[in-house]
C-alpha cells in the first residue's frame, strides 16, 4: 500500500495548477472575437517600446499568437494621427515572407480611459537567437558551419526582400534579440515595423517608442552612421554582420552587463579560423556604408553560395504548383512505384554502371524536406526572384481616403494569410439549363478544406471571382493570379467560348 503523499508536496502542485489556470485566463477579446488575450506575458521582442506583450489564442486557427499593446499618454495627439497610424499598419500587414514574423491583425482603441494600438503577431515559441546561442555555448565551443550558413542565408533572404520593396524597408533594429529561431531551424525576423513606426510618428507621439540602441548591451549592433538623415539599407548590413559574428563565436564577451567593447569584437573576429567567413563578416562591418555589399550580393558570396541541387529546384517547383495536384500526390505516387526500378544510373569507364534504385530513397525524408522548403528553411538565392510588391510611402492617406475613414463602416474582413496548396473545381448546369453552378474546393497550407459554391451569371469572369474571394478573406492575395488562370481553364473546358 502506497504511503500517503506529503501535504507540502500536494500543496505545491495545487499552487502550480492554480498558476497555470491563472495564466490561461482570458483578459480581453478583439472586436471580432477571434483573438483572445491571456494573462501570460511573453518576451517576443517584436518592437521596442511595446509596453506589454501577452500570449493570445487565435480561436479560428487554434494556434497561439502574440498580443502586443502600444500605449499613448496624449489621447488628443493620438486621435489627431489615427488615420496615419492605420495607414502604416495596413502597409505593414502586406509584408509577407517566410523568414519575417507575420503581422496578422491590428486595431486602435481610443476609449476615454486610454489610447493604444493593439496588433497581433506570429508567436515563435522557441525564443530568440541570443537565447539559443547561450544554450548552445554550454555544450559546444563553436557553431556548426552548416547551420551558420543556413541561418545567414535565411536572414539575408528576409533583408533582401525588405530592401527590394519600393521604397526600401529598413529594419533598423536587427539584433540577436529580434531574430527568432523555430525548433526546425527556421529563422524569423521580428521588429520589422519599428523603423517605419518610429520615423513616421510626429514628435508628440514618439514618446512610447524606445529603441534597442538605448540599451548599452546592444550598441555594438548599430553602425556609426545610425540615426543620420541619410542612413540607408547599409545600416541593416552592419547589424547583420554583427549577428553573423555572434552566431559564429556563440557570444561576444561584454564588459560585465554593459557595452560590448571594440576590443571584444576584434578578439571575436580574430578567433574565426575560416578566412572566407572572416572576410564575409568584415565586409559587412565596414565603417564606410558605401563599401558594405547589399543583402542580395551577400547571398552570392563564396562562403554562402552553392549551386542548388536538382532536388531543391524540383522541390520549389513542386510547391509552387502544388495547387494543381491532388493533396496526397506524393503518397499515391510512391505506392505505385516499383521500388526495384532504377532511378538514376552513372556509367563508369571500367566496370558496370552505378545504379540508384527507388528502394534507396526515404520517402519520409522526402516529405520532411518538402515541408522544410515550404516553410522557408531552404530559400532559392541564385536566381533573380520576382521583386516584392511596391509598398506606398508612410504618408497620411489622400483626402478621399481620409473622408472614408471618418465615416462609420463595418469592421473590414480579415485577410487570408494562408496559401492554397491545391485547387479543385467543378461546373454543373442547373435543371433549367439557364445557369452554371460552380463548386470550388481550396485546400490551404494548414490542410484546411474550404468548399465554396456559387451560381454563375453570364457576366461573371474568372478575374472578378478571384478578386471577390480575396476581398472577402477567402483567398490569399498571392493566389489571385493562380486561381484566375485555373478558373479560366475550367470555364473554357465546360462552357467553351462562353467564358
Amino acid at each position: 500500500m502506497a504511503a500517503p503523499e506529503p501535504a507540502p508536496r500536494r500543496g505545491r502542485e495545487r499552487e502550480r495548477e492554480d498558476e497555470s489556470e491563472d495564466e490561461s485566463d482570458i483578459l480581453e477579446e478583439s472586436p471580432c472575437g477571434r483573438w483572445q488575450k491571456r494573462r501570460e506575458q511573453v518576451n517576443q521582442g517584436n518592437m521596442p517600446g511595446i509596453q506589454s506583450t501577452f500570449l493570445a489564442m487565435d480561436t479560428e486557427e487554434g494556434v497561439e499568437v502574440v498580443w502586443n499593446e502600444l500605449h499613448f499618454g496624449d489621447r488628443k495627439a493620438f486621435a489627431a494621427h489615427e488615420e496615419k497610424i492605420q495607414t502604416m499598419f495596413e502597409q505593414l500587414a502586406l509584408v509577407d515572407h517566410p523568414n519575417i514574423v507575420k503581422l496578422h491583425k491590428y486595431w486602435l482603441d481610443a476609449s476615454e480611459a486610454r489610447a493604444r494600438v493593439i496588433f497581433i503577431t506570429e508567436y515563435v515559441s522557441s525564443g530568440s537567437l541570443k537565447q539559443f546561442l547561450k544554450k548552445t555555448k554550454k555544450n559546444h565551443k563553436a557553431m556548426n558551419a552548416r547551420a551558420w550558413k543556413r541561418w545567414c542565408t535565411q536572414i539575408l533572404s528576409a533583408l533582401s526582400f525588405l530592401h527590394a520593396c519600393s521604397p526600401p524597408i529598413i529594419h533598423g533594429n536587427l539584433t540577436s534579440d529580434t531574430i527568432f529561431i523555430q525548433h526546425n531551424g527556421l529563422i524569423k525576423i521580428g521588429s520589422v515595423w519599428y523603423r517605419i513606426f518610429s520615423n513616421a510618428l510626429p514628435d508628440d507621439l514618439r514618446s512610447p517608442i524606445r529603441a534597442e540602441r538605448e540599451e548599452l548591451r546592444n550598441l555594438h549592433f548599430f553602425p556609426p552612421e545610425y540615426g543620420e538623415v541619410n542612413d540607408g539599407t547599409a545600416v541593416d548590413i552592419f547589424s547583420f554582420g554583427m549577428c553573423a559574428l555572434e552566431m559564429a563565436v556563440l557570444e561576444i564577451q561584454a564588459n560585465g552587463d554593459t557595452r560590448v567593447t571594440e576590443e571584444a569584437i576584434a578578439r571575436a573576429r580574430h578567433s574565426l579560423s575560416d578566412p572566407n567567413m572572416r572576410e564575409f563578416i568584415l565586409s559587412c562591418l565596414a565603417r564606410d556604408p558605401a563599401r558594405r555589399p547589399s543583402a542580395h550580393n551577400l547571398l552570392f558570396h563564396r562562403v554562402l553560395f552553392e549551386v542548388h541541387s536538382l532536388k531543391l529546384l524540383a522541390a520549389h517547383c513542386f510547391i509552387q504548383h502544388q495547387y494543381l495536384m491532388p493533396e496526397n500526390v506524393v503518397e499515391e505516387k510512391t505506392k505505385a512505384m516499383d521500388l526495384h526500378a532504377v532511378l538514376a544510373e552513372m556509367p563508369q569507364p571500367h566496370g558496370p554502371p552505378m545504379q540508384w534504385r527507388y528502394s534507396e530513397v526515404s520517402f519520409l525524408e522526402l516529405d520532411k524536406f518538402l515541408e522544410d522548403v515550404r516553410n522557408g528553411i531552404y530559400p532559392l538565392m541564385n536566381f533573380a526572384a520576382a521583386r516584392p510588391l511596391g509598398l506606398p510611402r508612410v504618408l497620411a492617406p489622400p483626402p478621399e481616403e481620409a473622408q472614408k475613414a471618418k465615416t462609420p463602416t463595418p469592421e473590414p474582413f480579415d485577410s487570408e494569410t494562408r496559401k492554397v496548396v491545391q485547387m479543385q473545381c467543378n461546373l454543373e448546369r442547373s435543371e433549367d439549363k439557364a445557369r452554371w453552378h460552380l463548386t470550388l474546393l481550396l485546400v490551404l497550407e494548414d490542410r484546411l478544406h474550404r468548399q465554396l459554391t456559387y451560381d454563375l451569371l453570364p457576366t461573371d469572369s474568372a478575374q472578378d471571382l478571384a478578386a471577390e474571394l480575396v476581398h472577402y478573406g477567402f483567398l490569399h492575395e498571392d493566389d489571385r493570379t493562380k486561381l484566375t488562370a485555373f478558373l479560366e481553364t475550367t470555364f473554357l473546358k465546360y462552357r467553351g467560348t462562353q467564358a
